[in-house]
């Protein structure tokens, strides 16, 4: 379950740098919980084909934290003793697009 919440986690913060049918396969898989094979047959290709994009994704969000570090930095962010109004501050920096 810890693997699943860092990757969805990743997925919140890099979802943008992910191609729509990245998204689509990995919101199906982890947001509806819908089955490789349900995947599968919703976009007609493989359920092997499925796996292999949904864990080329994961592998491209983990490539992302590792060069940009957005989710560590959040993540030390909220671990300050600051304030909750300058905790909101800084995390509504952080989330700007």
């Amino acid at each position: 379950m810890e693997q699943r919440d860092r990757i969805i986690g990743l997925y919140d913060i890099y979802s943008q740098l992910l191609t729509e049918k990245q998204r689509s396969y990995f919101e199906d898989y982890y947001y509806n919980d819908l089955s490789l094979a349900e995947i599968a047959s919703n976009y007609n290709i493989s359920r092997n084909g499925v796996f292999d994009q949904i864990k080329r994704t994961c592998e491209a969000l983990e490539l992302y934290e590792s060069k940009l570090k957005l989710a560590y930095k959040y993540k030390k962010i909220e671990e300050l003793k600051i304030d909750s109004e300058l905790l909101q501050q800084i995390t509504d920096i952080l989330w700007e697009e």
